[in-house]
């Protein structure tokens, strides 16, 4: 057997070197942020007070920043919210024009400026200080105006943009952005959000769908439209008893049951073919001679996406569900996740 060849680098094209350059700086941006929480006690005391002031948030976390920054803070308002912490935002310039409202005395407000110096962004810190209303501003420096105006500060550090001519917002972008993460997700932590909670938030689309649990799904039922057979009964009786009535939903396979009622295996319509090719009377051989002994299987509390993981990584195509007592109580097909758009065929 050959040696797997060593992978070699490219050799990179211009252009191709220039996107690596740009994916480069970027990431350096969130490493310098990194080099600072591991390295400086004041940053990490400036972030602990950073989290301090959001778990005590009894309203909104409020975003807000001009241009760019301000994009920014949209997509973290979005997490934030995901995360179980209300958040909207507020644009800097149309709150001293109005929207100012939209910020209350329970709310923590985030301002963000990687200068420091966003006229807009500074005006609305000083209302918001008279107002006695706990901000937490990210930007380049400690000592920058908008630092100064903040109840706590997270500094970016001095960066380099990835744009050639240092000046699109790009790698400080980048670090904002990160640094906002890391703050609604270290909330999350100290409040112990679950995941069930983030299915709360999260109803729709495949995130909503994965944290559904099981039971949520099922069509095939025990006692309703999924035969249960003693595994010591013969095949042909068994199949004559879960003959389903007229237009009746179709279960794909029969669960099959000990003395006690406890699951020990199933048999699935690909059992079937083989044992009608391969046996010369297979109406008569006991069921559970020629089924799939032990199968794998869900509890009632397992999620939607453990479903599909089995159905990923073993290739299975119908699942029985069980509780906690190994009880048979339903059965997940593969084209019911198909038709749920989880799993592909």
């Amino acid at each position: 057997m050959n040696a797997p060849r060593p992978q070699t680098e490219l050799s990179l094209s211009a252009e191709h070197a220039f996107i690596c350059d740009v994916l480069t700086a970027e990431s350096g941006a969130i490493d310098s942020v990194i080099s600072q929480v591991r390295s400086d006690a004041s940053t990490c005391t400036s972030w602990t007070d950073a989290i301090d002031i959001l778990e005590k948030c009894k309203g909104h976390a409020v975003f807000s920043g001009m241009g760019k920054s301000g994009l920014i803070g949209a997509k973290l308002s979005s997490t934030f919210s995901s995360i179980g912490q209300p958040s909207h935002v507020v644009h800097p310039a149309e709150a001293v024009h109005g929207d100012l409202g939209s910020i209350r005395r329970d709310d923590v407000v985030i301002l963000m400026s990687y200068s420091g110096t966003t006229s807009e962004v500074l005006n609305l810190a000083a209302i918001l200080r008279t107002d006695g209303i706990p901000c937490i501003g990210i930007s380049k420096s400690d000592d920058s105006p908008l630092a100064k105006l903040c109840t706590v500060h997270l500094a970016i550090g001095s960066l380099s943009e990835a744009c050639p001519l240092n000046l699109a917002p790009t790698a400080s972008t980048t670090a904002t952005l990160a640094i906002g993460d890391a703050l609604g997700l270290a909330l999350s932590r100290r409040r112990n959000f679950t995941a069930d909670e983030f299915h709360k938030h999260h109803p729709g689309g495949m995130l909503g769908i994965g944290l559904r649990t099981i039971t949520e799904i099922i069509r095939c039922k025990v006692g309703e439209n999924l035969p249960v057979i003693l595994e010591d009964t013969l095949v042909g009786e068994a199949l004559q008893t879960a003959r389903p009535q007229e237009g009746a939903r179709r279960a794909g396979a029969i669960l099959l049951v000990d003395e006690n009622g406890k699951l020990t295996g199933i048999f699935t319509d690909g059992d079937l073919r083989r044992l009608v090719i391969d046996d010369t009377d297979p109406m008569q051989r006991l069921i559970g001679d020629v089924a799939t002994k032990n199968p794998r299987r869900l509890l009632a509390s397992s999620l939607v996406r453990d479903a599909q993981q089995l159905v990923t990584e073993y290739r299975v195509d119908e699942i029985p569900i069980v509780d906690d007592s190994n009880y048979p109580i339903g059965l997940i097909d593969v084209q019911d996740l198909i038709a749920m758009k989880v799993v592909t065929e």
